[in-house]
């Protein structure tokens, strides 16, 4: 049996979907762009949504599950007046639905308010989320149903702002596992008139934002890889942000690290860490050398006792191997 070329190209590319094809299409328009086999990505973006995908490619893959923990930041329209199976405008109308009632400049105020926070939501019925094993559009589209827990997710900012008599306009930020459908059903299920989504748009995630990806015909486009990993949009492997807080190494204890070692550190950059919290562990020259996991923390929070949860081949570069 061959064994699979190692990886060329190490890093993150933000890019810019357009409507219709699949996340996963996506990754495989990469692959071809950048003759690389090990892509993935960082959370589904469905057919109907455009805007961001952070793929992980060759060695950053191993941060793909990390990354999936930073905010993300969508912008769309709901239209009121019908609810639908799939809780957007593919799917079949359903109750409820209804003449939509007046929604006057504080009504907006009290549904900002009331789907802020920390809240509990159910995925939609057709949705890529597993229960026993099986995706839930797969048991949906079987005509099976199947009772699926809330789960708690968190809400930062939510904008509604009303364009006609039957159409939200929305910007909201939130926490991984949050689905934007669910918000336009549950919003028309509050309204009593049902509601659902038309358009989607992801804006960010974490820092990431559309002012540096590369779009998807530049991509589709591309005749060298050279030109993505190149190119404005590329982030080497050293450069990746992770949503978590930041320590800095010496060099004595950066080889520790790397070497699969236990590290004590003087907290210098990180936030308020805690036991069992997760770190993005950097080299004394700032490059990202891997996660580490806090085992403890001592004389009042001014050290950290670190041992490394995932640590960075030291030889890759972020662009060539």
């Amino acid at each position: 049996m061959s064994r699979r070329r190692p990886s060329r190209w190490h890093g993150l590319l933000p890019v810019l979907k357009a409507a219709g094809p699949t996340s996963h299409d996506i990754v495989d328009i990469a692959r071809k762009a950048l003759h690389e086999r090990r892509i993935g990505h960082t959370g589904t973006l469905d057919p109907m949504a455009e805007g961001m995908l952070l793929l992980c490619i060759g060695q950053a893959t191993r941060l793909q599950q990390y990354l999936l923990s930073w905010d993300k930041t969508y912008a769309g329209v709901i239209r009121l007046g019908q609810s639908t199976t799939t809780y957007d405008v593919e799917g079949a109308p359903t109750e409820p639905s209804g003449p939509v009632p007046e929604l006057r400049d504080d009504r907006l105020r009290e549904l900002e308010a009331a789907f802020s926070g920390e809240i509990d939501q159910v995925p939609p019925p057709f949705s890529a989320k597993k229960v026993d094993g099986k995706r839930l559009y797969e048991l949906a589209r079987s005509g099976h149903e199947v009772q699926v827990d809330p789960k708690r997710v968190t809400v930062h900012e939510l904008r509604l702002e009303l364009e006609g008599a039957d159409v939200l306009r929305f910007t909201v930020r939130t926490s991984s596992g949050f689905y934007v459908r669910s918000l336009a059903n549950d919003l028309g299920r509050r309204l009593g008139c049902g509601g659902h989504l038309v358009h989607l748009e992801r804006l960010c995630i974490g820092p990431y934002d559309r002012t540096t990806a590369v779009s998807q015909p530049e991509l589709e486009a591309t005749s060298d890889p050279r030109e993505i990993v190149e190119g404005r949009a590329w982030v080497p492997l050293p450069e990746i942000q992770l949503p978590y807080p930041r320590i800095t190494l010496n060099p004595g204890a950066e080889d520790r690290f790397n070497h699969g070692g236990e590290v004590i550190v003087l907290r210098q950059d990180a936030g308020v860490v805690a036991q069992e919290d997760l770190v993005s562990v950097h080299g004394h020259t700032g490059g990202l050398l891997g996660i580490g996991g806090v085992v403890n923390v001592l004389a009042r929070g001014r050290t950290v006792v670190l041992r490394p949860r995932m640590v960075i081949s030291t030889s890759t570069s972020g662009r060539q191997a």
